[in-house]
């Protein structure tokens, strides 16, 4: 048997999250209710209202379904409960930003440029940052010191586009 096509993968993108979060959002209307919570607090009803306009329709039993799974995964929490007529109206809100968008084809050929000169500069404030993980006391924290740079990492860059969007 002879090889006809081999390709090196090189490592470019980490995706950083828990199985109990990707099951979570693995459902596409999940996903779309913890985009629409970031930064506001709604009710069961209004985020229906919500699934309803970005094309998904969904029973409102359905939607306390998704909501229940995202609210065990820790993506989402009731903020809120009201008293309303006799009844409980809790109120979702999340802290998590999901950035969901598609690349356009031309992407990697129209911004290699940027990407490597920053990613060069980045990666020697990282360096720095990876030699303090490492040393880390306890075998424990030897093994989460790769997520705690990407965590240190993504809280950064969280900061950054959160001050930016702001502006």
């Amino acid at each position: 048997m002879s090889t006809l096509l081999e390709k090196q993968i090189s490592v470019n993108r980490i995706v950083t999250t828990s199985i109990e979060h990707a099951r979570a959002i693995e459902d596409p209307a999940r996903a779309k209710i913890v985009e629409i919570l970031y930064r506001q607090a709604l009710s069961a009803d209004q985020i229906t209202s919500g699934l309803k306009k970005a094309g998904y329709k969904k029973a409102l039993t359905t939607v306390r379904h998704h909501l229940e799974i995202l609210k065990n995964s820790g993506l989402i929490e009731i903020v809120r409960i009201e008293e309303a007529r006799g009844a409980i109206k809790k109120y979702y809100g999340t802290s998590t930003k999901l950035l969901d968008f598609k690349t356009p084809e031309d992407f990697d050929s129209k911004y290699s440029k940027i990407i490597n000169n920053t990613s060069t500069k980045i990666e020697k404030i990282l360096n720095g940052l990876t030699t303090k993980t490492n040393k880390s006391k306890g075998k424990k924290s030897k093994e989460y010191s790769q997520y705690l740079t990407i965590e240190i990492m993504n809280r950064a860059m969280t900061n950054i586009l959160e001050k930016s969007a702001k502006k």
